[in-house]
């Protein structure tokens, strides 16, 4: 079968991974993030910076800022419906975010092997500023993405 062909399957099912993870990803949905684009090995999340994430310092804790990498890389490493976990994440902050400011992360493969991944995610501000640099390394287990009814 061709590239052509399996293209929009490979879509699709990213996007139907996506969907499903989710609806069952509690913290991400009650953190505001919002999925903006989906495709396999990749993903885009974006989350609005509220008061309750400032720190003492007058900026976004960090942590919140590893969890929004954290919750793209979940979405770009399970978009081929193998269910994949974290083995080992860092994060380098590069610029403070701010009350207000709406963040993007961007996560994008730079390597897949038959359990293994390696996957890169840049957090932006609304202008295009550079927050943080994050690289997860994915580990493949056993199951699926996506339940089935008998799963659930």
């Amino acid at each position: 079968m061709s590239n052509e062909h399996h293209a929009p399957d490979a879509q699709k099912l990213a996007q139907d991974c996506a969907e499903s993870m989710y609806e069952r990803d509690q913290a991400s949905r009650n953190l505001g993030m919002k999925i903006t684009h989906v495709a396999p090995g990749k993903a885009t999340v974006i989350m609005p910076v509220t008061g309750t994430m400032i720190q003492g310092h007058g900026s976004c804790h960090g942590g919140y800022l590893f969890t929004l990498a954290d919750s793209a890389f979940a979405f770009a490493c399970n978009s081929y419906n193998k269910a994949t976990v974290a083995s080992g994440c860092s994060i380098e902050y590069m610029f403070g975010a701010r009350e207000g400011d709406v963040l993007t992360a961007n996560a994008v493969e730079q390597s897949r092997g038959n359990r293994t991944g390696v996957y890169d995610i840049t957090l932006t501000n609304q202008n295009g500023h550079v927050i943080a640099l994050f690289r997860g390394k994915s580990y493949q287990v056993r199951g699926e993405v996506i339940q089935s009814e008998t799963d659930q």
